[in-house]
């Protein structure tokens, strides 16, 4: 028998703390693979301070953790990272250390890694990712390397010893290529003749525009001139595959999609399969990547247009099977053997995990997961779509309120957080998200937002914010949550808006902008276009140029368009949340939009974290930040929700 109690204020067994696991649960899963005879995976450990642990099963027996404590294998290029860590057949563990960014092996029954490369001059000041074993020359690591020089920052090709020689010895550390300021998936062909790879120059953005160059490898490994076979700053080419030593693979959008190509060695390139869907992801993290090479030769993809599917491409014929995979949803490649293809996926009720696929047989092979709540108290996931101001369908995902236990009185319309995901070129899909759930077990309906800008939807629909971030991601958003409310699922008076990093951009730009919401939440948002300009890392300090325009010719509009320059058109409570070690959105972002709502007499809470950095990863922060967070919707939005401490949030006190 269900209670009849007020949206918001109903209990849950889904906690706070059951979103910050501790050392012993099974997730939150990230990458992994098969070597030697096991499978190996990282997990993010928030009870570690957010450390990420190496684990392996083999066979029936339970998975053990290879990678001692404090070791943290996490790359800082990009300050996004990717593909920190590799296996030898033998079991031999190569990593990336998150402290230093040195890179580490630790043999097989030793518990104490020992250095690959060099002590920098500085901490951090070479950071490697990307790593590989090419199988000509298997006494290699070759990786993308990053180097500080103060305010300078370079890029290359590498190749470290495998034998811990250039730990003492920088100059045995060799760099293979470089040539541009930013280069990703060194690729080399079979018989170790020639090295491919993508490359792109600010201000360009790596789903903007990149190169496909190719160069012939001389005796010692390094690389001679480079020849470009593919792409150029309107054509975004990525994720290179050889497909044999005189041809790759290749995705590129060249016709508005980001479709399979495949492409000899003077650039004349065939498209495997026109089709209107994305063979691709925006490259955020380095390793990214949505087909692999299968023994037969085909190709195992994964296509998005709105929603993700497997499938099969006959790269002779054009021939496209789709895989039935359920209600699975997010579907990452990260890695295959043989015809089992390795996908991080969840479903709307199905836990996030790392799932095999045989892809002749369809057996699906659960391999490592992350925790789920019980099912019980899971919401559907409705994907709709809206008119947006253009004319142009907005999408989303609504996750309505759920729960076995409640039922909202009969009159009355449930309170709506449009989540506003970052990016702004990420993508939403119908996966589990225990946050999300956190807030619908309690009567709190949420729907996610893929605003145009969005990747998943075609390159028109990611350019659609060029030039206009904090005006199109604004509109859309809003349309989504008053159409919810004009279809009688919301309640107008009680709408909210949540985003971190460039979402927190969106959600301070909504509020300063509109009176829809009745309250916003920024994690590590941007107020201050200029300040952000002049202060953010390399990977993304000329972002702007195509999201908003180019300095100093747009000054004006970076002053017009910053939230922190229109505090005066905002009348309702924000919650701010930041990490105090944030190299992408610096604190003093927070900070000087804090000081503005002071200034306006705006009521408002600052949470500042020490030791976190771009997305919260300790435990003690997720559960501090998320209770803090349903404790400000409660004020905000009227309701009282049970067992949380309350929020205390700043208030201008008369006269």
């Amino acid at each position: 028998m269900t209670t009849v109690a007020p949206y918001g204020a109903w209990t849950s067994p889904i906690s706070a703390e059951d979103l910050a696991p501790g050392d012993h649960a099974e997730g939150p899963v990230q990458s992994g693979y098969y070597a030697g005879a096991g499978f190996w995976w990282s997990k993010l450990v928030p009870s570690q301070g957010g450390r990420y642990a190496i684990m392996r099963r083999q066979g029936s027996e339970p998975p053990q953790e290879m990678l001692p404590a404090p070791w943290n294998p996490r790359s800082r290029v990009h300050e996004y990272g990717g593909q920190a860590w590799r296996v030898l057949a033998d079991g031999t563990l190569l990593f990336v250390h998150h402290d230093d960014q040195r890179m580490y092996r630790l043999d097989p029954g030793s518990d104490q890694p020992r250095p690959l490369t060099p002590t920098p001059a500085t901490a951090a000041a070479l950071r490697y990712g990307e790593l590989s074993i090419p199988a000509s020359r298997p006494d290699e690591v070759w990786c993308v390397r990053e180097t500080h020089h103060g305010s300078n920052v370079t890029r290359d090709v590498v190749s470290v010893p495998l034998d811990g020689s250039a730990a003492s010895d920088p100059a045995l550390v060799r760099s293979v290529v470089g040539g541009s300021q930013f280069l990703i998936a060194p690729r080399i062909s079979p018989d170790g003749r020639r090295l491919a790879w993508i490359a792109w120059n600010h201000p360009q953005m790596p789903w903007d525009g990149t190169e496909l160059r190719v160069a012939d490898l001389d005796a010692d490994g390094t690389a001679g001139p480079y020849r470009t076979l593919l792409g150029s700053t309107t054509e975004s080419v990525l994720t290179p595959q050889w497909a044999d030593n005189e041809s790759l693979y290749v995705v590129s959008d060249r016709t508005g999609w980001w479709n399979l190509y495949r492409t000899d060695l003077s650039g004349a390139a065939t498209s495997l399969r026109p089709c209107d869907a994305d063979f691709a992801v925006p490259p955020w993290t380095l390793g990214a990547h949505s087909y692999v090479v299968l023994p037969d030769g085909r190709l195992a993809t994964v296509r998005t247009h709105g929603v993700d599917t497997l499938a099969v491409l006959d790269p002779g014929t054009g021939e496209l099977t789709d895989l039935d995979l359920g209600d699975l949803q997010a579907l990452r490649i990260v890695s295959s053997r043989g015809n089992q293809v390795v996908l991080r996926c969840g479903g709307p009720r199905t836990a996030t995990a790392l799932r095999s696929v045989d892809v002749v047989s369809g057996e699906v092979q659960v391999l490592a997961s992350d925790l789920a709540p019980d099912a019980a108290y899971l919401p559907q996931a409705l994907p709709m779509s809206f008119a947006g101001a253009s004319g142009r369908d907005v999408h989303a995902i609504v996750f309505p309120p759920h729960s076995p236990d409640f039922e909202a009185p009969a009159a009355e319309l449930a309170p709506y957080v449009a989540l506003v995901h970052g990016g702004p070129t990420a993508h939403v899909s119908s996966h589990l998200d225990p946050a999300v759930a956190y807030l619908t077990s309690r009567g709190i309906g949420v729907v996610q937002v893929n605003y145009g800008g969005s990747s998943g939807y075609g390159r028109a629909y990611r350019a659609s914010l060029r030039g206009q971030w904090g005006v199109v991601d604004v509109a859309d958003t809003i349309a989504v949550v008053l159409g919810l409310a004009d279809a009688g699922l919301a309640d107008r008076t009680r709408l909210a808006i949540e985003g971190g990093s460039a979402g927190g951009w969106t959600v301070l730009s909504a509020l300063t902008s509109s009176d829809v919401f009745a309250c916003g939440v920024s994690y590590f948002g941007v107020a201050d276009l200029l300040g952000l300009a002049a202060s953010t890392h390399d990977f993304e300090s000329r972002y702007l140029d195509g999201l908003v325009g180019p300095l100093p010719q747009a000054r004006a509009l970076y002053d017009s368009r910053a939230p922190l320059n229109n505090v005066d058109g905002l009348s309702c409570p924000v919650l701010l949340l930041q990490g105090l070690d944030d190299p992408v959105v610096p604190p003093q972002q927070a900070e000087v939009f804090r000081d503005a709502l002071v200034r306006n007499g705006i009521r408002h809470a600052y949470r500042a974290y020490e030791g976190e950095s771009h997305g919260f990863r300790r435990a003690a922060t997720i559960i501090d930040s998320q209770e803090a967070v349903l404790s400000f919707y409660g004020q905000a939005l009227g309701f009282e929700p049970p067992g949380v401490p309350m929020l205390e949030l700043w208030t201008p006190q008369p006269g």
